[in-house]
């Protein structure tokens, strides 16, 4: 379980002491930050991070991704501090491959940087974009509208899986997506996050998008913001559309819209 207290057990994600301020400390965005996400080999997590806007979720993730320091504290991924070697992969709500490569090219950017070689990597990203049901699309530019959202979103998740399988950020990815499109992204991560078995930090502010993904979801106050909140999902791992019809997944819904409103109430 991913907690926000200190642990005996071994970290894949460690944030401890975060401070963030940008005007010399007169005022903190984030103040006395702890989150701990435990490392679970072989079967990974998935969180998701909630809060009202500006309470610094992004700014949490970008801490993890190496994109940002805080003021003060300390991030370590798995008991490293986060440099070049370990950087993590993020997808972002807005679409973030580059428009002048193909699919292929997009996918299989970050082995290229590790190395390997050209007729290796071609063959690694063709097994990734397989499995994000984008077979036959490798050959176009990554760009809208050759590409549809719900496709440029499944081209940053098949090139974060492969640069780290072991750790994904997302920001809100499907946020910009209509429904239909939306539904299908959550059924594809659910399907990726149990064959893969990564640790997912996933932040929204959809409800029942949070209880549908997520093994635990954590609630950040607004402005000093720190984590403040903690649900359960007591769900079964494997999940589908006919898990939002059970009577358990709505009680969830409606506890997490119980705490999100006290939250927001935080002074």
């Amino acid at each position: 379980m991913a907690i926000f207290t200190d642990t005996a057990q071994s970290n894949i994600i460690s944030l401890k002491g975060i401070d963030q301020s940008y005007d010399g400390g007169k005022t903190y965005i984030i103040k006395d930050l702890e989150f701990l996400v435990e490392d679970k080999p072989d079967q990974g997590q998935f969180v998701v991070l909630m809060g009202m806007s500006g309470c610094g979720k992004s700014t949490v993730l970008r801490y993890m991704a190496g994109l940002q320091q805080p003021t003060a504290g300390e991030v370590k991924i798995n008991d490293k501090t986060v440099s070049d070697s370990n950087r993590v992969s993020m997808v972002f709500q807005r679409y973030s491959s580059l428009p002048w490569m193909t699919v292929l090219e997009n996918v299989a950017l970050a082995l290229r940087y590790k190395g390997i070689s050209k007729k290796e990597r071609q063959e690694k990203a063709m097994e990734m974009i397989e499995m994000v049901g984008l077979a036959g699309h490798e050959h176009k530019y990554a760009q809208y509208p050759t590409l549809s959202g719900g496709q440029l979103q499944r081209v940053a998740i098949a090139r974060s899986l492969l640069a780290n399988p072991e750790i994904l950020l997302m920001d809100e990815p499907f946020g910009a997506l209509d429904i239909n499109t939306r539904l299908q992204m959550q059924d594809l991560l659910t399907n990726l996050w149990l064959k893969f078995h990564p640790t997912i930090i996933f932040v929204t502010h959809d409800i029942t998008e949070a209880v549908y993904l997520g093994d635990d979801v954590y609630i950040m106050k607004s402005a000093p913001s720190r984590v403040v909140e903690h649900l359960k999902i007591d769900l079964p791992f494997n999940r589908t559309r006919a898990t939002k019809r059970e009577a358990r997944f709505t009680e969830l819904v409606h506890e997490l819209e119980d705490k999100m409103i006290q939250v927001a109430q935080m002074g």
